[in-house]
């Protein structure tokens, strides 16, 4: 049975659910308060936050596999459980960080002020803390089902262009399909237990140990599957992610990249533990998504003349390669996944504070309207270059380490006609990121750009967003032990439960 390690054993108080209702407390006082200090509140209980994640990842003993920092309650039938472990550690700080940048991002744009704005963004940090720490299945359902009211009415409220209604359409109809599907899994999961003579119960642990005997097993996975592929987004899944993230605000859709690796999480946490059979036999049918939309991201990715839309298929092509790793099998790929997935987060949301910022500068986002805005914005400039390097893979970042597991992992579970795809992909990933870099900063503008106004576009903050985000992206691509540290034990745990891959552990761990 997989260790636990309760909260009282590692720190003197309920760190996780403190966490969660920080951002919560915060916005009431954003709320309450009608004075002009909504972002002061806010940015306030960020840091707060951040500071919490630090200390997350000092108590946490990545030496010991199994959940740390356990905390558990039943109250009218139904069961609060949290914790962490190699799975979701890293996801807690990133939501922190982006979500304390997203506030900063915020305090230079026309919605400092805007304090239903401000609440939205906080309540939105609070799910999504929410989602990466639940370990009862319905508990993650229903803060996956919350997430909807802060995407929504960013949109409708915020959010850019004249078509944000016929957007939110188009998200309902596929986020409420998705959780459809994974509520049905869900309960199909926990039916099982009860016509194999155990409790009704979501409780991960519960459902991980007792995953023979629950029948139904395929169809189960194809539930979850499908409505996670909607969430992470998965080709042909995708396209409700260009519409959002064209009409949405940057600061919304930055914290939103990171709701996006909920889908990716969810595999891990919530399909390969509980239905690895299954996992195990549709695993070639999940590789050929991936494949396919590696390219079908990339090359819509090439054909776009709008910013947003260009980095979203840039997603769509990314999650491709996460799904491929998630399904290969052993401890490279599963831990390359996982650093990739946060990395790519870091990265993308770089790309998108960047072009946030252009948009306050030029009010226009299309390529062909841009260009020379690198003279005068280098602080600009450099937070996407270095964000589409790490998302390029290149070295000295964290993606690069990250990929070079993954790909190692899919050479041994699927050969190298596989590798030499995902090396493809990302081939043209450089191509179409840095065409935009040189179409947007370097090459000649192509029409009068509103000249640069400290007093407008304040330089601090700006500052501030590309430094944090290009000094972890970099500290972290030159250092990666110890996030890998994070992750082996539980890499290693989940290997063990696959009835047709399981091995003996080899010597060593994948970043040695």
């Amino acid at each position: 049975m997989t260790d636990i390690v309760y909260w009282q054993a590692a720190t003197s108080f309920p760190l996780l659910t403190v966490m969660t209702l920080v951002p919560l407390l915060t916005m009431a006082l954003v709320l309450a308060n009608k004075q002009a200090q909504s972002i002061s509140i806010s940015m306030t209980g960020a840091v707060v936050n951040v500071v919490l994640s630090m200390y997350l990842l000092s108590v946490f003993d990545s030496d010991a596999p199994g959940i740390h920092l356990a905390e558990s309650l039943d109250f009218l039938g139904m069961g609060y459980r949290v914790g962490v472990d190699g799975t979701n550690i890293l996801f807690v700080p990133l939501t922190t960080i982006l979500g304390l940048l997203a506030l900063v991002y915020t305090s230079i744009t026309r919605h400092r002020s805007d304090r239903s704005f401000i609440a939205c963004l906080l309540a939105y940090q609070s799910i999504l803390i929410g989602a990466f720490v639940a370990l009862n299945a319905l508990q993650f359902w229903f803060w996956c089902l919350l997430e909807l009211l802060p995407v929504v009415l960013l949109t409708v409220s915020a959010g850019t262009g004249e078509r944000r209604s016929q957007v939110v359409k188009v998200v309902l109809q596929y986020w409420l399909s998705g959780l459809a599907m994974s509520l049905a899994g869900f309960l199909l999961l926990s039916l099982g237990l009860m016509q194999s003579g155990l409790a009704f119960s979501f409780d991960w642990l519960t459902l991980k140990h007792h995953n023979l005997a629950i029948p139904n097993e395929t169809l189960i996975f194809i539930l979850l599957f499908f409505g996670f592929a909607i969430r992470m987004p998965l080709f042909p899944f995708h396209a409700w992610l260009p519409l959002l993230a064209e009409h949405g605000t940057a600061a919304s859709v930055a914290i939103f990249i990171t709701g996006l690796k909920l889908g990716i999480y969810a595999l891990i946490r919530f399909i390969l533990p509980l239905v690895p059979g299954a996992a195990e036999q549709w695993a070639g049918f999940v590789v050929w998504l991936g494949l396919i939309g590696i390219f079908y991201g990339a090359l819509l990715a090439l054909m776009q003349i709008n910013m947003r839309r260009l980095l979203a298929f840039a997603v769509i092509s990314h999650t491709g390669m996460l799904a491929i790793g998630v399904f290969s099998f052993n401890d490279f790929a599963l831990e390359g996944s996982i650093l990739l997935s946060v990395a790519y987060g870091l990265a993308t949301a770089g790309m998108l504070f960047s072009t946030g910022l252009i948009y306050e500068r030029t009010r226009t986002l299309f390529l062909p309207r841009l260009g020379g805005l690198f003279e005068g914005n280098a602080t600009i400039g450099l937070l996407f270059l270095i964000s589409s390097l790490s998302t390029m893979v290149m070295p000295g970042t964290p993606g690069f380490d990250a990929a070079h597991l993954l790909i190692e992992g899919a050479i041994e579970e699927h050969g190298w006609w596989v590798a030499i795809a995902i090396s493809l992909g990302n081939v043209l990933a450089a191509g179409f990121l840095l065409w935009a870099f040189q179409r947007v900063f370097i090459a000649h503008s192509k029409r009068s750009i509103q000249p640069y106004s400290t007093f407008h576009h304040p330089v601090i903050q700006e500052r501030i967003i590309a430094l944090v985000i290009c000094g972890l992206l970099m500290a972290t691509g030159f250092y990666t032990t110890p996030w890998l540290k994070y992750i082996d034990q539980e890499a290693s745990e989940i290997r063990q439960h696959y009835p047709m891959h399981h091995h003996p552990v080899k010597d060593g761990s994948a970043h040695e």
